[in-house]
């Protein structure tokens, strides 16, 4: 091979793909030897989907372990390219990702005490322990095999360590740094990600869920340098003690309500039939855009709401839990409210909870969510699958269904429009096997406030920018309503209307503390509606 042939193979680029991929196999052998110890947890998971998930984990924490190394690397400074510099980097590289290891044996060994993966909780949780030093012994005496193999794979990563050799070729080397260090950035800022859409949030370990049929195989996904780095910083739950006991507490108030004996005496009754279950949870909907449910004089820009408002159940006072679209799911669908960090980027959110669709499903409901979306986004697929939504429909599986424009459809920042993916929600609705339970989360109403092109001249700039976008809204709901009863099932459904949270005001009444909050809800029964109007034309 001739010195220049050499040369290119020893640079940082090739040192810095070399690396990556060990990086990879040691945190890939790290979930090997957790699937290992701990198999009889694991032996049903679908391995497949878990390994998929697992690269999106490992990527982000391998990102996050080595950054300091990979700029350092890339740092385009000729003068850094000399051996004692590159030892230093190859000794910083093998600590990090041995660290990294070891984090992940250990708690390969905690898990079945646990049930998941550890997060940074666990320095709270033992701060005040003083013998931990002998149970750190113990363990390491009763799982020598992973002192060996932390070991072993130390040597490895020192071993495979490819170290650059100096430049000959300033303007080259210049050149080349530079470009893999532009290209690199992003690619990191990507994998810490999970993504490069500005539509989907950073993962964290509430992610894991859309990659795991059950609870347990979550922790198969993650891995632990990256459940400690994502949940630092995040508050813990503290659980409240305001009664004596749940006796006490259930003579002040209870969620349960039981139908007396005779609701329920015969199975066939109206009463005992089972409702399909329609929850739209309307992205921004404040309280204080619909007209019926303000002062008279005040028309609004909900057209449609308001006809339905007049044949439905509503409340003078409603409020939404949060101010961000991540905090209504939990809220809504699981009466998980937003403490002081939403629930699904605490530790809290690995834990097994209940919602709307896992308790139905105890009664014979299927169950489907909803969001116009890329899969992913919001962190919603994960969080439906959590709760029991059987299936979960976005952007993709919109797309592929010839029914319906495909990706003309989508408004080019977040999701489909809210007009054709409530017609897809029809659509799909009528596929599902009765009883149903179903929840969509529209986007269309939502910064940077647009609406689609065939309706600028329909819906204009008035008063915010967001009022176009709730009239269009409002609009596809109204077409939504028009298609849904001809459904077959429509006779046999209740509906319930809400948002997620509130946004822009222009009203003194809604710019308070509690005003802010104002966001509506209505239940709907198909028995009660009469003939009016629920479809509204722009024109």
């Amino acid at each position: 091979m001739n010195e220049k042939k050499q040369n290119r193979w020893h640079s940082p680029i090739v040192t810095l793909l070399v690396e990556v991929v060990l990086a990879y196999a040691t945190l890939m052998v790290g979930r090997l030897a957790y699937l290992a110890e701990n198999w009889s947890f694991f032996a049903g998971a679908r391995w497949a989907e878990i390994f998929r998930g697992a690269l999106l984990f490992d990527t982000s924490a391998m990102v996050y372990g080595n950054a300091l190394w990979i700029a350092l690397l890339l740092l385009p400074i000729h003068w850094k390219e000399r051996r004692p510099f590159h030892l230093f980097l190859r000794a910083l590289f093998v600590v990090v990702n041995t660290l990294m290891l070891v984090a992940n044996l250990a708690d390969a060994v905690y898990f079945r005490f646990t049930m998941r993966r550890t997060t940074s909780t666990v320095f709270s949780e033992f701060a005040g322990e003083d013998n931990l030093a002998g149970i750190f012994g113990i363990e390491l005496l009763r799982h020598w095999y992973f002192v060996l193999l932390a070991i072993v794979v130390a040597i490895a990563l020192w071993k495979l360590y490819r170290m650059p050799a100096a430049p000959r070729h300033l303007p080259a080397y210049y050149i080349s740094q530079t470009l893999a260090l532009v290209v690199a950035v992003p690619l990191c800022i990507g994998g810490i990600r999970g993504g490069f859409s500005t539509a989907v949030r950073p993962i964290t370990i509430s992610n894991a869920r859309q990659y795991a049929s059950r609870p347990t195989d979550a922790a198969l996904v993650l891995n632990t340098p990256f459940s400690i780095i994502r949940t630092i910083g995040k508050n813990v739950f503290e659980v409240p003690s305001y009664f004596a006991s749940e006796q006490e507490m259930e003579q002040v108030f209870t969620p349960v309500h039981r139908p007396e004996p005779s609701a329920a005496a015969s199975p066939d009754s109206a009463s005992a039939k089972r409702k399909n279950i329609v929850v739209i949870i309307v992205e921004s909907f404040g309280r204080e855009y619909i007209g019926a449910l303000n002062p008279p004089g005040y028309d609004g820009y909900t057209p449609c709401i308001d006809s339905i408002v007049r044949q439905s159940v509503t409340f003078r006072y409603s409020f939404c839990n949060g101010r961000k679209s991540i905090d209504g799911m939990p809220s809504i669908l699981s009466s998980i409210p937003m403490f002081v960090e939403p629930f699904v980027l605490t530790p809290a959110a690995m834990n097994h909870v209940e919602g709307l669709a896992s308790l139905l499903a105890r009664k014979g409901y299927s169950s489907a969510f909803f969001h116009g979306a890329q899969r992913g986004s919001m962190g919603f697929q994960a969080f439906a699958r959590s709760i029991g939504f059987q299936q979960y429909y976005g952007r993709e599986d919109y797309n592929a269904d010839p029914r319906f424009g495909g990706d003309a459809d989508f408004d080019g920042t977040w999701a489909i429009w809210d007009e054709p993916f409530l017609q897809y929600f029809c659509a799909k609705m009528g596929e599902m096997k009765q009883p149903f339970a179903t929840a969509l989360f529209t986007a269309s109403s939502h910064h940077p406030f647009v609406v689609p092109k065939q309706y600028s001249d329909k819906f204009p700039e008035e008063g915010l920018p967001i009022h176009k976008c709730i009239r269009y809204t409002d609009y596809a709901l109204g077409r939504f309503f028009q298609e849904a009863r001809r459904q077959p099932w429509f006779d046999n459904t209740i509906f319930v209307l809400t948002s997620d949270h509130t946004n822009l005001s222009d009203h003194a009444y809604y710019q308070t503390d509690i005003g802010g909050f104002s966001s509506p809800i209505f239940l709907l029964c198909s028995e009660n509606m009469q003939d009016g109007i629920f479809f509204i034309s722009p024109n």
